[in-house]
């Protein structure tokens, strides 16, 4: 019995007291990856609906290698997912530059940084910029949500509808994500050039913000595999 009570007055006293958890992790960190993982959730939910109803009417679904094979201002035939492919790089090099920004964080280089932040924040634009393309081409190709280009009739009609509204809700979603985090990379960019965690004395702050970035770009991979490739 005492040293039940020794264990319980141990806990209240000091082991624990809101700053570092049991499993000498961060309080933030461990709340990071807590929301990560409610959010993967719902993202794996909109991908198993698309899936179930692929499956149903794979018959009439679209071919993806028709559907995106265009670039925009260069070709609109003839270049099957090319266009993606650049996007889909351009945000993984973002999720390096990324962990050169939480690297040179542990190192305390304020100015490496901020350059590997403006990189990242950079990276983010422009796979939106990008994206905001593809779907203007899938829009004046008749493709747009819930609406599917005159050549396609009858059951492929429906596959098509189905396949447009799943396609712009979930990577509009996931474009969100991306707003989402490119805006808060540019508050801790400003944070950083105001000397906040100089003063702080750590940047732990970035690599909390990275473990968002990173769960963004690996939910494009999925949805790159999903949508693009299968």
């Amino acid at each position: 019995m005492n040293a039940t009570i020794s264990k319980l007055d141990e806990v209240k006293t000091g082991n624990w007291s809101g700053g570092t958890s049991p499993f000498k992790v961060e309080y933030g960190k461990i709340m990071m990856w807590l929301f990560l993982l409610s959010d993967a959730f719902t993202f794996t939910g909109f991908l198993v609906a698309y899936g179930a109803q692929r499956m149903f009417m794979q018959d009439t679904w679209p071919d993806p290698d028709v559907v995106f094979q265009s670039i925009p201002f260069i070709t609109d035939t003839g270049a099957p997912l090319v266009f993606v492919g650049i996007m889909t790089f351009i945000l993984i090099m973002s999720s390096v530059t990324m962990v050169l920004a939480v690297e040179a964080g542990h190192r305390n280089s304020k100015k490496e940084v901020v350059t590997w932040m403006i990189l990242t924040i950079i990276g983010g634009l422009t796979f939106l910029g990008c994206q905001a393309l593809e779907w203007t081409h899938l829009n004046h190709t008749g493709f747009w949500f819930g609406a599917i280009p005159d050549s396609y009739q009858g059951a492929q009609a429906m596959g098509a509808t189905q396949f447009s509204s799943f396609f712009f809700a979930i990577t509009g979603f996931h474009g969100f994500h991306v707003t989402v985090g490119i805006t808060v990379n540019i508050i801790i960019l400003l944070m950083t050039l105001s000397n906040v965690f100089e003063r702080r004395g750590t940047y732990l702050m970035i690599e909390k913000v990275g473990l968002y970035w990173h769960f963004v770009d690996l939910v494009w991979v999925f949805v790159f595999t999903f949508f693009y490739l299968v």
